[in-house]
């Protein structure tokens, strides 16, 4: 492939990865840095890569992986980016939640969820992306949605509740 055709993959695919970049961080400044940072690491090798969509996957979970490990903790924020406009309908508050309750699972279990379920992967490929057995995807991406319907409840049960209380109608 040629530094034209990775422009063209860029442009054709930058949306994408973006989302899974932002997914993996809970951050579009996060993101945004990482995912720059894997295509910049990508440049010179362009013309050896296979499959540019998985390379820059496990690219961004190797780099954020990295992260996390130097920093050991990273302060996250329970409140959405500013960019997010705030919007009174259900479907977008419980995207919020959902976004802020995978903000507060331990990396390996964000990752497996992010790479299972909004990317659709395969547990193998899963596994495959993260160095791991096919038996921890399994079991993070278990655990993982135990915790995520857990705080997801809490969320959005006492704002449902409030949204749709019995004699009430909709606000």
């Amino acid at each position: 492939m040629s530094r034209q055709s990775m422009a063209e993959f860029v442009r054709m695919r930058y949306a994408e990865l973006a989302r899974t970049a932002y997914l993996l961080t809970g951050s579009p400044e996060a993101a945004e840095d990482l995912l720059q940072s894997c295509l910049m690491r990508a440049v010179p090798r362009w013309d050896r890569i296979d499959d540019p969509v998985a390379y820059l996957r496990r690219a961004m979970v190797n780099e954020r992986t990295g992260r996390w490990r130097r920093l050991r903790r990273e302060l996250l924020r329970s409140d959405p980016p500013d960019r997010v406009m705030p919007d009174a309908t259900v479907p977008v508050a419980e995207r919020v939640a959902v976004l802020a309750a995978l903000r507060t699972l331990p990396e390996r279990m964000r990752a497996v969820l992010v790479l299972r379920y909004w990317e659709d992967l395969s547990e193998q490929t899963t596994a495959d992306l993260l160095g791991c057995s096919v038996g921890t995807v399994k079991s993070q991406a278990s655990r993982g949605l135990v915790r995520l319907r857990t705080a997801l409840a809490d969320s959005l049960g006492e704002a449902l509740n409030e949204t749709f209380a019995p004699g009430g109608g909709t606000r």
